[in-house]
């Protein structure tokens, strides 16, 4: 177990300068917004989780080409999905009249457009093959002889959790640190089971109550994003903040020109939980298709992923059309803050920020 009294113990762990990680963010982040973030001391990290085991070794290779420096792999650890014929034709019908509205025809039928991690053997072969420094997990815990198996392949893991409980699990599993999702994180709540009760903790509250509880090291996610938020994450005993909202509008990311307008405009101010875009809880800025759960007829979203395959065929259509708001507009409670800069410029600001914040903190505490 790592001494959760050295306040140091996870950037050596990691291999990384300064407490900052960027979140992974399937579907945002990029090889160059990861790069430019572990060249500036910092964690980049890379979303794998909708990508098959080539598309992974793939953006793998393109990360090392642009650093030298460790980055981290995140995998979806969901179980996979049940398919309900019933429940997913209920939704294309209901559906209908939205695709209709931009000239199109909801697809006859839906898949699991994605594999989970836990039943994924040839994403474990290229981790296994390729050796990338740090992966991390979300939505649960791989078996427990992939976790060995990355171990014994040099690997440092990480793993998200939402409350004490899955925390005792991580720390069980023999990973490296835990990341504290807190109820203010843009994008898919990492909870275990979807269908259990959430108890909805804020990132400080997690985020003190698992430092308290565990030797692991703790990275504080969810709602952070300046150097204000870092320096208070730290002085709550969490030995780095890991940020995704906050590097969302960075020109590096893969985001289309209507997320970003949204990112960076009165959009960022209103965020809410939405199962219909996924079939799964998720954080996003409040827009059309997190709106269609308001309608009192809205049936029951088809199982993560598969729910997804509509809701991408949706926000496809629109787009064509010129409307932005069907797509998955993920973004965390303070989203408002995001600034529009160079991934490697950001972090500096962050940094000089954090600095400035610590040093307050040391002239209020005389």
């Amino acid at each position: 177990m790592t001494n959760q009294t050295d306040k140091q113990s996870l950037l050596r762990l990691l291999g990384i300068e300064k407490p900052i990680i960027q979140a992974p963010m399937a579907g945002v982040s990029t090889p160059a917004l990861a790069a430019a973030v572990s060249n500036a001391g910092g964690l980049g990290s890379l979303g794998v989780g909708a990508m098959n085991a080539a598309g992974a070794r793939k953006v793998i290779a393109e990360t090392r080409a642009l650093t030298a420096k460790p980055f981290n792999i995140n995998v979806f650890c969901h179980s996979p999905a049940t398919s309900n014929a019933a429940v997913e034709q209920q939704w294309l019908s209901w559906l209908a009249p939205r695709f209709e509205q931009y000239g199109a025809k909801p697809p006859a039928s839906l898949s699991e457009i994605y594999t989970s991690f836990v039943a994924d053997q040839a994403m474990l072969d290229v981790f296994l093959e390729d050796k990338p420094a740090i992966v991390s997990f979300h939505f649960g815990l791989p078996p427990a002889e992939v976790i060995v198996a990355l171990k014994n392949a040099g690997i440092r893991l990480l793993a998200a959790v939402t409350n004490l409980q899955e925390a005792s699990q991580v720390a069980a599993a023999g990973v490296d640190a835990i990341v504290a999702q807190g109820i203010e994180a843009g994008g898919h709540r990492g909870a275990f089971d979807p269908d259990a009760r959430d108890d909805r903790l804020g990132t400080f509250a997690l985020t003190r109550l698992l430092v308290k509880e565990f030797q692991l090291p703790v990275i504080a996610a969810g709602g952070i994003m300046d150097g204000a938020g870092i320096a208070a994450a730290l002085a709550l005993g969490a030995q780095a903040a890991q940020l995704g909202t906050a590097f969302v509008a960075c020109p590096e990311t893969s985001i289309d020109d209507g997320y970003r307008r949204a990112m960076l405009g009165e959009s960022a101010r209103h965020t809410t939980f939405t199962k219909a875009i996924s079939g799964r809880v998720a954080r996003s800025m409040v827009n059309r298709f997190t709106e269609l759960e308001d309608h009192a007829d809205a049936p029951q979203p088809p199982a993560y992923p598969i729910a997804y395959d509509a809701g991408k065929a949706l926000h496809a259509a629109a787009k064509a059309k010129g409307e932005f708001g069907y797509g998955a507009q993920w973004a965390g409670q303070a989203a408002a803050l995001a600034r529009s800069l160079p991934a490697a410029e950001l972090f500096a600001q962050l940094e000089s920020e954090l600095r400035e914040s610590i040093s307050q903190l040391q002239r209020v505490g005389g």
